[in-house]
């Protein structure tokens, strides 16, 4: 089951919608079932505020799959080794375009994970400061002791 669903969550909200809706035609208690876990595990719940860890879950999931990709690619010799993409093809306009939209793109690659990095740490942050401010709240409140009589 943890498979399928992983599978609907990379399809997305759609795949979700005809599964409920496919449930519903098929038995109208299984339908109830995959309305009832849908909700339960804010898949279908945009406003809720489970929607930031999900959607951190997803760049993560995304991040593996280009890694593995990227592996894939380089056992089969495709465009693995950074030397090939430097080897001449003949054509030296090419050649520099190619060398231009490569190094851009590995810019852009790194100034994305540094913009990741910022969100990561802003959201650790927040989280920190809203778990000292809570203890904080707790330790001023007077904490109502048993008086002995």
């Amino acid at each position: 089951m943890h498979h399928l669903a992983a599978h609907l969550d990379d399809i997305g909200k759609p795949a979700w919608i005809g599964l409920t809706v496919l449930s519903f035609m098929l038995w109208w208690p299984l339908g109830l079932v995959v309305l009832g876990y849908l909700i339960g595990s804010g898949r279908m719940a945009c406003w809720t505020e489970g929607a930031g860890p999900r959607w951190q879950r997803r760049m993560d999931r995304m991040q593996r799959r280009m890694s593995r990709m990227q592996a894939a690619a380089e056992r089969w010799g495709i465009g693995g080794s950074r030397a090939s993409y430097r080897e001449t093809t003949g054509n030296r306009a090419f050649d520099e375009y190619r060398a231009e939209t490569l190094r851009r793109l590995e810019e852009e690659q790194r100034e994305f994970m540094e913009f990741l990095d910022r969100l990561r740490h802003a959201k650790d942050k927040a989280e920190f400061d809203e778990f000292m401010a809570e203890r904080r709240r707790r330790s001023d409140s007077p904490v109502s002791q048993p008086q002995t009589i």
